[in-house]
C-alpha cells in the first residue's frame, strides 16, 4: 500500500546566504525594515536562529545584503546607448524597485560596505556618463542630480497618505470645501487637475526626470 509523504518531513532546500538573503527582503517588504531580526528570519526560514550564522555575519552583513540585491535588480546603463535614454531607462528602473521596496530609499545610501551589485551599478553609471563626454567633475553633478531626484520622489511616494483614485477625490472634496474661495489657484489645482480622470501622481516622476536630463545634456554640450 503506498503511504502518503509527511510534508513536514520533506527535505527542505539546503540554507545559503542567497537564501538568507532572500527571505530577508521579503520579510521587509512585507512586514518593513525594523521586523528584520534573526529570530524572525529564522522562523521564516524553518531553522533556528543561530543556523544563520553559518551563512552570515550579523544583522549589518544582511543589511549589506538586501541593499546589494535591490541593486542588482536595477537594470544598467548601457555601454553603447545614447547616453540620455540610457539615463532614463536606468533612473525609471530603480524609482520602480524603490517601490517595490518601501524600506529601501532610507536603507540603500546609508551603507558603508557595498556589495558587486552596487558596485557595478554604479560604476556603470558613471562610465556611460564618462563615455558621453561628461567630465569626472561634471558626471558627479549628474550622478548626484539624477539620483537625488529618484530617490526623493520615490520616497515622497511611498509616504503619502492618499493612494487611490477614490482617496484623492474625498480628500479633494474636503479640502475644497474648507478653501471657500479664499485660494483661488490651489482650488484650480484641486479641481481641474488633480481631480481629474486619468490623473496620476507618479507620471510627474518622469516629467521631472526630463528635465533634470534636458538640463544635463545643455551643459554637456555647452563649451
Amino acid at each position: 500500500m503506498a503511504t502518503q509523504t509527511d510534508p513536514s518531513a520533506q527535505i527542505r532546500a539546503p540554507l545559503s546566504r542567497e537564501r538568507v538573503m532572500r527571505a530577508a527582503v521579503a520579510l521587509a517588504d512585507s512586514s518593513g525594515i525594523d521586523s528584520l531580526s534573526m529570530r524572525k528570519l529564522g522562523h521564516d526560514l524553518g531553522v533556528e536562529a543561530m543556523s544563520l550564522y553559518n551563512h552570515v555575519a550579523n544583522k549589518d552583513d544582511i543589511l549589506d545584503g538586501i541593499v546589494d540585491l535591490v541593486f542588482s535588480e536595477i537594470a544598467l546603463p548601457s555601454g553603447e546607448a545614447d547616453w540620455k535614454p540610457a539615463m532614463r531607462k536606468r533612473a525609471i528602473s530603480a524609482h520602480e524597485a524603490l517601490l517595490r521596496h518601501p524600506w529601501a530609499p532610507s536603507l540603500m545610501q546609508s551603507r558603508t560596505r557595498p556589495g558587486p551589485a552596487t558596485l557595478r551599478h554604479h560604476d556603470s553609471v558613471l562610465g556611460s556618463l564618462r563615455n558621453a563626454g561628461f567630465t569626472l567633475v561634471m558626471a558627479a553633478h549628474a550622478v548626484s542630480a539624477i539620483d537625488g531626484y529618484v530617490y526623493g520622489f520615490a520616497l515622497q511616494q511611498i509616504n503619502l497618505p492618499l493612494q487611490s483614485r477614490e482617496q484623492v477625490a474625498e480628500v479633494g472634496e474636503s479640502i475644497l470645501r474648507q478653501l471657500a474661495g479664499e485660494y483661488p489657484h490651489l482650488a484650480e489645482m484641486i479641481t481641474e487637475h488633480a481631480m481629474k480622470p486619468g490623473y496620476d501622481y507618479a507620471k510627474e516622476f518622469e516629467f521631472g526626470l526630463d528635465l533634470i536630463l534636458d538640463g544635463l545634456e545643455r551643459l554637456r554640450t555647452s563649451p
